[in-house]
């Protein structure tokens, strides 16, 4: 569903594009010349228009800063070599950011609005996206409580944006992960599974130790034994054990990530066989001295997929060799070339602008 009316457009004066080199350009740090927004006030969203990037107001007392009601979706569009933008699997963040809504008791984003929203500022700043030598566009919906009140109820007053930023490639060189026995990402009955901004800032301590340790992230294990592995820094993880490939099952307390779902249909478009179950510790240890566990990777939106060469568990450092024709390196180039266009979208997962 697409709404009919167009969208108001103020545009920029001048872009700020040829001064953006994309083949160096750290995550999250440039952001492209417009944005959309809207607003959420006396029990409907407005129609919403897209504007130039910049700095909005805020009230000191907004809940989203007293309460954290605020949540976020993230996803990509890259450059095909007919020189279209293809937006990847946008439905799934926009059916995901209202789970998220309503785990928050934030009024639902209409899809009509998020879809137009969504391709009429790519196609506004589709000079910012990438060549696929140097990287993809990200795009990041935010919606966040504005009322002006410090009562610890439902709010009334919402603000939802949309900006994108290039970035080139997110992870480079060795990753290596070590459990976190001391700190839990989530728990039971928590919001563990949806995207609100909260989840993140209480993992920031845990991954700053574990960079001391000499580990580029954290292994997050649940919340009541401390056993078994859920995810791994910000990304989905996944195992292969004598052939199969194993990811955790999502039972509540893990974020249903779009890589997840998609590394799932291509490993059985591959033949690869694969369960999502519990894994835990003592179970990757003796696969690991068995001599099954082959490889583990990293899923998710910026990285796509990130094979893990270093694992910390329960004292012990395990090394797991980045080999050509892995699994997590065939995943990777079919997933990136669906992406880009280089490969057949079989799955229909591209929306091309």
């Amino acid at each position: 569903m697409r709404t009919t009316e167009a969208i108001p457009i103020t545009k920029v004066e001048a872009s700020r594009r040829e001064s953006v080199d994309f083949r160096a350009l750290p995550f999250g740090s440039v952001f492209s010349d417009h944005m959309f927004r809207t607003r959420y006030h006396d029990g409907a969203w407005d129609h919403g228009e897209i504007v130039p990037y910049g700095a909005i107001q805020i009230h000191p007392t907004a809940r989203a800063l007293q309460y954290g009601i605020s949540m976020f979706e993230g996803f990509k569009t890259h450059r095909t070599p007919e020189g279209d933008a293809a937006i990847f699997r946008p439905d799934m963040n926009w059916r995901r950011l209202n789970r998220t809504a309503r785990r928050l008791a934030i009024p639902e984003i209409p899809e009509g609005m998020f879809m137009a929203a969504v391709e009429e500022l790519v196609r506004l700043d589709r000079a910012w996206v990438p060549d696929p030598e140097d990287g993809s566009l990200y795009i990041r919906p935010t919606c966040f409580c504005t009322d002006e009140n410090l009562n610890v109820q439902p709010g009334t007053d919402f603000t939802f944006l949309i900006v994108t930023g290039p970035f080139g490639p997110y992870f480079s060189g060795e990753l290596g992960l070590i459990a976190s026995t001391e700190y839990v990402r989530a728990f039971p009955g928590g919001t563990g599974d949806v995207k609100v901004g909260g989840n993140y800032a209480p993992t920031l301590l845990a991954t700053r130790d574990a960079q001391a340790a000499g580990y580029q992230n954290v292994i997050w294990l649940d919340g009541v034994e401390r056993r078994y592995i859920e995810e791994c820094g910000v990304m989905n993880v996944f195992f292969v054990i004598d052939g199969i490939a194993v990811t955790p099952a999502l039972e509540g307390t893990i974020l249903p990530g779009v890589t997840r779902d998609s590394i799932l249909v291509l490993l059985a478009d591959f033949g690869i066989p694969s369960e999502e179950r519990r894994i835990s510790i003592d179970e990757i240890l003796a696969a690991h001295d068995s001599g099954t566990l082959s490889e583990a990777f990293g899923v998710g939106t910026a990285a796509t997929v990130a094979p893990i060469d270093r694992l910390g568990l329960d004292g012990r450092d395990i090394r797991l060799e980045d080999r050509e024709g892995s699994v997590a390196r065939r995943l990777e180039a079919e997933l990136q070339g669906i992406q880009t266009g280089r490969i057949d979208d079989r799955h229909g997962w591209l929306v091309r602008v």
